[in-house]
């Protein structure tokens, strides 16, 4: 009898044991859960959190519009140098170097003519180059209409990205042949703003950045 009970109670105590690990196992693996699901809720406000710090205010857009739209009259200005043939050489090469510095890496730039369909595409410097060594005594080019025809938009990789559309009339005159051409080009050029980081006094100051990027023709006419 006594045999018996010693046995039943080692059984007991057996059951209540397991049941004791059985409760344990699965509150940890509760509290694991609700340790992930915290954990999956803060990297998701963390995401959300610096992607609205990132957001660009609209006092700061259109800061970055006036300075997009700046910069493309810079470049403007600085086609209308290179290509004039009352620049020096080197004057036209600083100029060059100037311009340059408005683009993005990979740029390129269009170049139509009322004779022909075809567009050729030419990166930056070499579109440059092409332009100071035309053949013509007289070259005349002003940009003309200069606006955005698309707003700035985020994308993926943390960029804006913006279209400024510009007008531009060309004219070349040959004084020993008398050929005299002239075209309208309409022109839209990419806009890329990102923000990005400088040294000033040991400090880093982040600021938001613009570039230029392709310059694609899309009409030409006499």
């Amino acid at each position: 009898m006594k045999s018996s009970m010693t046995k039943e109670l080692y059984q007991n105590i057996l059951i209540r044991d397991a049941r004791f690990h059985v409760t344990k196992k699965i509150n940890y693996k509760h509290m694991k859960n609700i340790m992930i699901l915290f954990l999956g809720l803060f990297l998701a406000s963390s995401v959300s959190a610096l992607a609205q710090s990132e957001t660009i205010s609209p006092a700061r857009k259109q800061a970055i519009d006036s300075l997009a739209l700046e910069k493309v009259k810079d470049l403007s200005k600085y086609i209308s140098i290179i290509g004039s043939k009352e620049t020096q050489f080197s004057e036209a090469n600083r100029v060059m170097d100037r311009a340059e510095e408005l683009f993005s890496p990979g740029a390129e730039m269009g170049v139509s003519s009322i004779n022909t369909s075809e567009i050729a595409y030419y990166k930056v410097r070499r579109y440059f180059e092409r332009l100071m060594a035309l053949n013509y005594d007289r070259v005349n080019i002003t940009w003309y209409d200069i606006q955005y025809i698309s707003d700035l938009e985020r994308q993926p990789d943390g960029r804006y990205v913006g279209v400024v559309t510009v007008f531009q009339r060309f004219e070349g005159t040959s004084i020993e042949t008398g050929m005299n051409y002239k075209d309208t080009t309409k022109k839209d050029i990419t806009i890329y703003v990102e923000k990005k980081q400088t040294q000033i006094a040991g400090r880093t100051i982040e600021f938001w950045d613009v570039m230029l990027g392709d310059v694609r023709v899309t009409e030409t006419s006499a």
